[in-house]
């Protein structure tokens, strides 16, 4: 009987493993028009999300200029601003998004060291 149970759990943890790796993320990028900083800010995430999250991304880029209720509802304080709305937990990153491992940490896609 406890071979039974190593292997359900065995098992559950692969399947969990799988799904995991098959999340879809929903994250929003806060800029100011077409500044430098926010220029850069949108390649970098662009690519970042490409390379580790190919097909399984939503990134919506909010002008603050255009609509800056949506700024307001989200409390953004500086810009540019990365919002990981999910998988939960929420995390908002700060910045050009050109510290890769930073990002990657902050996407829930590397442990910390």
């Amino acid at each position: 009987m406890k071979k039974t149970e190593i292997k359900d759990t065995t098992e559950e943890f692969e399947r969990a493993l799988q799904e995991a790796g098959n999340e879809k993320y929903l994250l929003r990028l806060y800029v100011t028009g077409i500044t430098p900083k926010s220029s850069r800010a949108i390649q970098n995430i662009k690519k970042i999300c490409e390379e580790n999250l190919k097909g399984r991304y939503e990134l919506e880029v909010i002008d603050i200029y255009q609509q800056p209720m949506l700024a307001k509802e989200e409390h953004i304080i500086a810009v540019p601003t990365l919002i990981k709305k999910l998988p939960l937990p929420l995390r908002k990153l700060i910045g050009d998004m050109s510290d890769k491992e930073r990002i990657l940490q902050g996407l829930d896609l590397r442990r910390k060291k």
